[in-house]
């Protein structure tokens, strides 16, 4: 009887290892709450802990091998005592090879996250309908999370993931576009129209951004992890996806995911290329100001 119990609990343990892709981190401020109780947010964090924590692909995962990331919600608004709106600021990294550093995949913030939630309800998702717009929105980034990962690993491998994230958007009713944003090719969630969850799907997706998806396997299997054995090898497989970059951005100018790649990489690019060869340098130096004039100022130091 004993030996059974020892081994259903070495079981459990196991099949516990092997729960999940993500190795989260969830954070819910709320320095700006003024009606509700603070402790329907310190529930609500647990439960979005534990809604992300869930099985997401069919794939064994070891824990050191689980997706690092942060999902971290900041209340803008109290609607009522059941209904807010908050910002929330997604990242997620993956190790390279032969190192103990990480690099950067996303970290992007969503500014269009309204929600209704009760303290002690039950955070629902369904693939197939929709339940309510938090799972929704933070399934939608599992996904996204799942895909970049998956791309960083071999050529196009999050595709299964970014079609999960097209279908979490065709399940929006449209009655709800205009309740919550962020859905729609014109809602208006934004000043430049093509900065919401809608659009960073049809990027992922659409044949014109594809160079760029080939690219991230590229930057990070051949490039990035490749630089513990051949630093210039490496380097020089990454100068080739900046100039991709500046391609697409050409083929398909003011991309979201063209920004998504910026605001991921733009420190590490400029770090990697300080110690390139004046060519390299020049290069993607010019590419870098041409598609992000913002922070053109950041890479004077190439």
């Amino acid at each position: 009887m004993k030996n059974g119990i020892l081994l259903a609990l070495a079981l459990l343990m196991t099949s516990m290892n092997y729960a999940q892709e993500l190795n989260l981190t969830v954070k819910v401020n709320t320095q700006q709450l003024q009606l509700v109780d603070p402790s329907v947010f310190v529930t609500l964090e647990q439960s979005i802990a534990e809604f992300l924590s869930q099985k997401w692909t069919n794939d064994v995962f070891n824990l050191d091998e689980r997706i690092d990331c942060n999902f971290i919600l900041t209340l803008t608004k109290e609607n009522s005592a059941t209904n807010f709106e908050v910002n929330l600021a997604v990242q997620s990294s993956r190790p390279i090879f032969g190192t103990d550093q990480s690099t950067p995949l996303l970290n992007t913030i969503d500014n269009n996250v309204a929600f209704d939630y009760e303290q002690y309800q039950p955070l629902q998702f369904s693939e197939n309908r929709f339940e309510n717009n938090l799972t929704s929105v933070l399934a939608f980034y599992v996904n996204i999370i799942l895909g970049m990962d998956y791309d960083s690993f071999s050529p196009l491998g999050g595709e299964v993931y970014y079609q999960k994230a097209q279908e979490i958007v065709n399940n929006i009713p449209s009655g709800l576009y205009s309740t919550y944003l962020g859905w729609s090719s014109t809602d208006g969630s934004n000043s430049k129209g093509s900065r919401n969850r809608y659009w960073i799907i049809e990027n992922l997706l659409s044949p014109r951004m594809r160079p760029l998806r080939l690219g991230m396997y590229q930057y990070h299997r051949q490039g990035l992890d490749q630089m513990t054995t051949d630093v210039v090898k490496g380097r020089a497989a990454i100068a080739e996806v900046i100039e991709t970059l500046g391609q697409v951005d050409q083929s398909y100018p003011n991309a979201i995911l063209t920004q998504l790649f910026l605001n991921a990489k733009r420190n590490e690019v400029i770090e990697l290329f300080k110690r390139g060869t004046n060519t390299e340098r020049t290069a993607v130096r010019q590419v870098m100001t041409r598609v992000d004039p913002a922070n053109g100022a950041q890479y004077r130091s190439l």
